[in-house]
């Protein structure tokens, strides 16, 4: 059943199935409604899910066959696209069909509600390159994403046969991503498989996590180098979700160096004079959209991560 509140809100009654007994109202309204479980979140915390007049708490249970009432959020604006200059953001390569870039650490790829930063899309309008128009407004051309604390290679598509054919090999698991990272710890194996589900911490919002009825997410891992209480490694994803390096290594007690929001040492990143997540995506192959052929692209290491080598290189003995 649906009705408007006095302010033309939508008020929606929702019955919850079989297959949600006894889950927590936020998860079991995010999968019901699709929305994420923060923004569920933000309506539970408004006092806009109730149960018989009553207003539910975030980790209140559901029960098969009840309904609860959600006043749903308004409409809202998607976040404007704002052309904007990015000291340091490199382009690779660029042509007809693609721009590939080595995107600095501290933008976004577009933007988001609560991003006020820069981002890869706005920088690449703002040089006057043209990208694609499909998809939401202001993700133009975005085809795959890097969090904004990790630095390396994104390729973007700049018209709409590019778009479409760049994002049908992500979701074939064709392009292959390889990125280094710097991990607490030896890691034992020195090569193997991380083939754990992620999806939204059942607690924390801001963060994801290991669950039993997560997304399928794989990675495959090498150690390069061992130094004091650190590893080198080399990953390839075969999935790609959300923190997915990040929490994988995380739930094998190897956090990434200078990951506090995953359990990091701060001293360790601090020693290493590191602010942000030690990884960096260093490698980026894919079938180009124009040519049918085979393309591959390198990014060195940015001057945080050579720096913080150099310290673990000095520190490291010699035979």
């Amino acid at each position: 059943m649906i009705e408007n509140d006095k302010h033309g809100r939508e008020s929606r009654l929702v019955a919850i199935p079989d297959g949600l007994d006894n889950e927590r109202i936020d998860a079991a309204l995010s999968r019901i409604l699709g929305f994420s479980r923060a923004a569920i979140v933000a309506l539970i915390e408004e006092g806009a899910v109730t149960k018989n007049g009553k207003a539910l708490g975030k980790s209140d249970r559901v029960q098969a066959g009840h309904y609860v009432e959600v006043l749903m959020p308004g409409a809202k604006s998607a976040p404007a696209l704002e052309p904007t200059p990015v000291a340091g953001l490199r382009v690779v390569y660029d042509d007809n069909d693609v721009i590939v870039i080595d995107k600095p650490v501290g933008i976004a790829a577009h933007p988001s509600p609560g991003w006020k930063g820069a981002t890869v899309i706005g920088a690449i309008v703002a040089a006057g390159y043209q990208v694609a128009t499909s998809g939401a407004a202001e993700r133009q051309g975005i085809v795959h994403r890097l969090d904004v604390g990790t630095s390396g290679l994104m390729v973007v598509a700049k018209n709409e046969e590019s778009y479409s054919d760049l994002k049908q090999q992500f979701r074939d698991r064709t392009v292959h991503k390889v990125y280094h990272a710097m991990v607490q710890g030896h890691m034992d194996p020195t090569e193997g498989t991380i083939d754990a589900p992620i999806d939204r911490h059942p607690r924390e919002d801001y963060r994801f996590a290991v669950v039993a009825d997560g997304k399928p997410s794989i990675t495959h891992y090498t150690a390069l180098e061992f130094f004091p209480s650190v590893s080198l490694l080399e990953i390839e994803l075969e999935t790609g979700r959300t923190h997915q390096i990040r929490v994988h290594f995380s739930a094998l007690r190897h956090p990434l160096v200078g990951d506090l929001t995953y359990g990091a040492d701060h001293t360790i990143a601090e020693r290493l004079n590191i602010s942000r997540p030690w990884l960096h995506a260093r490698t980026l192959s894919f079938r180009h959209p124009g040519s049918g052929e085979t393309v591959s692209f390198h990014a060195d290491y940015h001057d945080d991560l050579k720096a913080s080598l150099d310290i673990l290189t000095q520190a490291t003995p010699r035979n």
